[in-house]
């Protein structure tokens, strides 16, 4: 039987069990993160930091695949916590450059063992981690050579 609206049943959407699990980790990183007093999108941007150590607004922008808008809060409220600095790009002043302080560096070593706790929540061996890892970065990838081409 040739089912006209089979496309629109939810166990058929790749969006929604990408959707719903996306919800669980985050769930799972709160007590975590709870504990670093940091959201999970202050944490991404703090492990961008912990990388680069100092980067501008655009470049954290992109890595995050964040517009502007979410990101400048989370900017200020990391500042008023003490782990990074802002500071106008002196030579070019309409970019800002954020730099990750001693204090913010120091966080780092408690959250080190975040991603390990993370990974043992959910049962995959490391071939079906690392093929789920390469599926969703091409995915990530190809939109975001999408979004240069435009």
């Amino acid at each position: 039987m040739n089912d006209r609206y089979a496309a629109l049943r939810l166990k058929n959407q790749l969006c929604f069990p990408l959707y719903a699990v996306s919800n669980i980790i985050t769930r799972k990183y709160k007590p975590l993160l709870d504990s670093l007093d940091l959201t999970y999108t202050q944490y991404i941007v703090m492990m961008v930091l912990w990388e680069e150590k100092s980067v501008n607004e655009k470049f954290l922008c992109d890595s995050l695949c964040l517009k502007s808008n979410t990101v400048t809060p989370l900017l200020k409220k990391l500042e008023d916590k003490g782990y990074i600095k802002k500071e106008k790009d002196k030579g070019d002043e309409r970019n800002l450059v954020i730099t990750l302080t001693e204090k913010g560096e120091r966080l780092k070593d408690e959250a080190v063992n975040v991603p390990e706790s993370i990974a043992k929540e959910f049962h995959l061996t490391v071939e079906e981690a690392t093929a789920l890892y390469q599926i969703l970065y091409k995915m990530l990838d190809e939109e975001k050579t999408k979004k240069i081409n435009k």
